[in-house]
Formats: C-alpha cells, sequence, structure tokens
C-alpha cells in the first residue's frame, strides 16, 4: 500500500484479547508520508499537547526515518495482563521469552491475584528467568513497600518494579526502603525534565516510550539525560508504529535489559501481514517503516463514523500544535 492508494490518514479500531490498560479495542490513525506509514495513536484521556509527541514520531518516522541501529535484534520480554494464573502461564510458556513484565495492581484488593500470578509466571520461566512487574503509579508509599516485598517473594526475586507510584518524590522514598530495582516510566515520558528522576535518587531504570516523547532522536536525548540504564517499551501500537519503538532500542548505545516490545500479542490482528512477533525472544530492528496491508486496514478500518471524526478532528488539532 503506498500514500497514494490511501491518501488520507485511516482511522483503525483493533480488539485486543484481553482488557489492557483499561481498553478492550484499540484505536488510532495510520499516517502516510514520504518515507512510508507511522501511526498516530495517543490513549483518548491524553490532551492535544501531551498527543503532540504522537504526532511528532510519526512525522519522524514519515519524513526523517530513524537514526542507524548499533544492534541488529532486540531482547524481548513477554507482556502478561491481569490474568488469572493459569493463562499467565500460558502466554509466558508459549512466548519463547525468557523474561516477562507482568501487571498488578489491577484494582485496589488485586494483591492475592497479582502474587498467584507472579508465582505461575516464575513456574513458566523457570529459575533463571527474568520478573519485572508494572503498578502503573497505583500505589501509595506504604502499599508500595509492603506489596513489593511480598511479591517480589512470590516471583523468586524481581528484575525491577515499574512505576509504583506516582511521583517523583514517592518513587524516591520508596526506593529507599525496599531492595528491588524502581524503573520509572510515566515520571519520566510525562516530566518537563527527565533528569529530575536522576538526581532526585527516584529510580534504577529508565522506561523509555519514543512514540509519547516525541521520537527516536528526542527519547535518545531523554535516555542520555536521565543517565540511567533504559529498557525501551511500547505505547500498545500496531507493528507499524512499533518499528519506531524497536529502531529506539536499535540505537541506544547500551541496552541492558530485555525490552518490552512484544505487545502485539495482545491484539487480535495487525494492519501488517507480518506482525513483529519475537522469534525465540528477539525481534529484528526494521531500517525502514513496516507497509500496511490493504485488506488488512479494510478489515480493520474503524465503522463508527462518530469516532472516526472524532479521530480526523484530533489529528488537525494536534497537527496545528506541531506547525
Amino acid at each position: 500500500m503506498t500514500a497514494d492508494t490511501f491518501p488520507e490518514p485511516v482511522v483503525y479500531a483493533i480488539p485486543l484479547r484481553t482488557r489492557f490498560r483499561g481498553i478492550t479495542v484499540r484505536e488510532g490513525m495510520l499516517i502516510p508520508g514520504p518515507l512510508g506509514w507511522g501511526e498516530f495513536c495517543p490513549f483518548p484521556e491524553y490532551d492535544d499537547r501531551e498527543a503532540a509527541g504522537w504526532l511528532a514520531t510519526a512525522v519522524e518516522q514519515v519524513t526523517t526515518g530513524w537514526p542507524e541501529p548499533v544492534r541488529e535484534r532486540i531482547p524481548i520480554n513477554c507482556t502478561v495482563p491481569a490474568v488469572d494464573p493459569e493463562r499467565a502461564h500460558r502466554i509466558v510458556s508459549s512466548s519463547g521469552c525468557h523474561t516477562a513484565k507482568v501487571k498488578v495492581a489491577d484494582h485496589p484488593d488485586s494483591l492475592g491475584e497479582d502474587l498467584a500470578r507472579v508465582e505461575a509466571v516464575r513456574d513458566a520461566l523457570g529459575p533463571d528467568g527474568g520478573i519485572r512487574v508494572d503498578a502503573n503509579a497505583a500505589w501509595d508509599v506504604d502499599t508500595a513497600i509492603a506489596h513489593i516485598v511480598r511479591i517480589d517473594r512470590a516471583a523468586g526475586g524481581l528484575e525491577y518494579v515499574e512505576q509504583p507510584c506516582r511521583t517523583i518524590e514517592e518513587l524516591a522514598e520508596v526506593r529507599k526502603k525496599v531492595d528491588v530495582r524502581i524503573a520509572a516510566d510515566e515520571s519520566i515520558r510525562r516530566a518537563e525534565d527527565p533528569l529530575r528522576v536522576a538526581v532526585a535518587g527516584a529510580a534504577d531504570v529508565a522506561v523509555l516510550k519514543c512514540t509519547p516523547l516525541g521520537g527516536v532522536r528526542r527519547a535518545l536525548e531523554v535516555a542520555a539525560a536521565a543517565g540511567l540504564p533504559c529498557v525501551v517499551s511500547s505505547a500498545l501500537e500496531t507493528s507499524v508504529g512499533l518499528g519506531a519503538q524497536l529502531a529506539l532500542a536499535g540505537a541506544l548505545p547500551e541496552l541492558d535489559f530485555a525490552c518490552g516490545l512484544g505487545t502485539i500479542s495482545l491484539f487480535e490482528g495487525d494492519v501488517v501481514d507480518e506482525s513483529l512477533r519475537p522469534v525465540d525472544g528477539f525481534l529484528r530492528v526494521p531500517r525502514t517503516p513496516l507497509t500496511p496491508a490493504p485488506a488488512l486496514v479494510d478489515r480493520y478500518r474503524h465503522r463508527d463514523p462518530d469516532r472516526v471524526a472524532w479521530w480526523h478532528a484530533r489529528y488537525e488539532r494536534v497537527r496545528a500544535l506541531l506547525s
């Protein structure tokens, strides 16, 4: 498919296999440009200014391209949503990955479910696999400290806990009280000064998502400013947008951890024929944007005219902010 085939942005809607991040259908837009296709898919609750980073990433992808990679393939973690232990075990066992990122803190009384889930993941991975958990800023400081200790024990050891609390100050307090590494996600991509995370002693690991940060080059600048080991993670894009995340992981000077880029497994479908799915726990770094397949675009084209209009209006507003 070329920009001439679909000269305007295309709105898609793809069902998810399991509710993830509170949604069951992923919506977004495919954006054509001189170098191919990009993706604009900020979550609906983000305002236009925050969504501008997502569009800037698509613009970079379709007009400038990505920096040269320093590695050809990326180690990948599988992603385990807030599912029952049996399904968690199946997800990990079938993934081919040696590291798993497990969703926790899905609701206020989830600790028992979280413990059972990470125990199942450890059983599936074996003693040498890596387990990390993501709380999406759901805990206060005291809850984070108490839950991290118990989840770490149930997991047989955690690589890190991602964004246990909301603020940089809270992350720093938790980090002083636990022996598990703390990773910052929202505190980096939503901060005006990413360096604050490192200066405040708030994290051991920086989670980077180039899509909301404004592109691969901008994310590389953030990584340098943070001065922390980095993990590149998906923003729940189709393979078109996921290519930029892999380009970032491929361009980082150092990459000490497996990356959270195996998220196509969460989708019921994709817009490209050869989806970016890990093989033996790795994904190759693309050099150019992936091209959507016409049949798949037609299958997943959004059928609700009101939502299509909403996305086009949002795209025009955000594009005006970048001009």
